[in-house]
């Protein structure tokens, strides 16, 4: 199906990357260390502007990695927005339904979730083809001691997000549980996100 401007409105025609090429550059390179190195903060300073209620973090990522070969699942609200044809007029992306078959899903803060296995885990043979989870979450900062450790981690590493699912370190411990099937987890907050690969151990702490 091909596509002309005349197929989307305004909203979806404008809030790209500035400069297309550099900033998506910086925001893969950004994302490459984020996943080489979990739990370490990145703020993208792209100018961008999408559909709300998907943050500038999660957009930027949507924008760099997702192209016409990566299907992408929308979770209710984004789905509703301008969004689907935001991401499709900018990279091209298939927006589906089925959730086993997206290469990337992005997810509102506040949505409910119970497991992570309502995606693609992969397979035994081709780990790689799973599921990126792009979770939106009131803040990276100011929550509750998560404790991390694993590849890429010197010793451990702290994280304090606010806003993850009430069952997260059920859903993750399972998930890890997995390897090396298993989604990846970028989590975004307005301009900041950072990454959780699945190798990465993730435990709770008491003050």
């Amino acid at each position: 199906m091909s596509f002309t401007t005349s197929t989307f409105g305004n909203d979806a025609l404008i809030g790209g990357f500035t400069d297309p090429v550099f900033d998506a550059q910086s925001v893969f390179k950004m994302t490459m260390d984020a996943m080489a190195r979990p739990g370490i903060l990145q703020t993208v300073t792209a100018d961008i502007a999408p559909p709300a209620p998907l943050g500038i973090a999660a957009g930027a990522i949507g924008l760099t990695l997702c192209d016409h070969d990566t299907p992408v699942w929308l979770s209710t609200s984004l789905g509703r927005s301008s969004l689907p044809e935001w991401l499709s007029f900018h990279t091209g992306a298939p927006i589906i339904q089925e959730r086993l078959e997206a290469m990337f899903a992005f997810i509102e803060g506040g949505m409910a979730l119970s497991s992570f296995n309502q995606f693609g885990i992969g397979t035994q043979e081709y780990p790689d083809r799973s599921t990126t989870l792009v979770l939106e979450v009131e803040s990276l900062e100011g929550g509750k001691d998560l404790a991390l450790s694993g590849p890429g981690i010197n010793g451990v590493h702290m994280i304090a997000p606010r806003g993850l699912p009430d069952a997260f370190l059920r859903i993750w411990t399972d998930n890890r549980a997995l390897f090396p099937r298993g989604v990846d987890l970028v989590l975004t907050a307005g301009r900041q996100f950072l990454c959780l690969p699945r190798t990465t151990k993730i435990t709770a702490t008491e003050m």
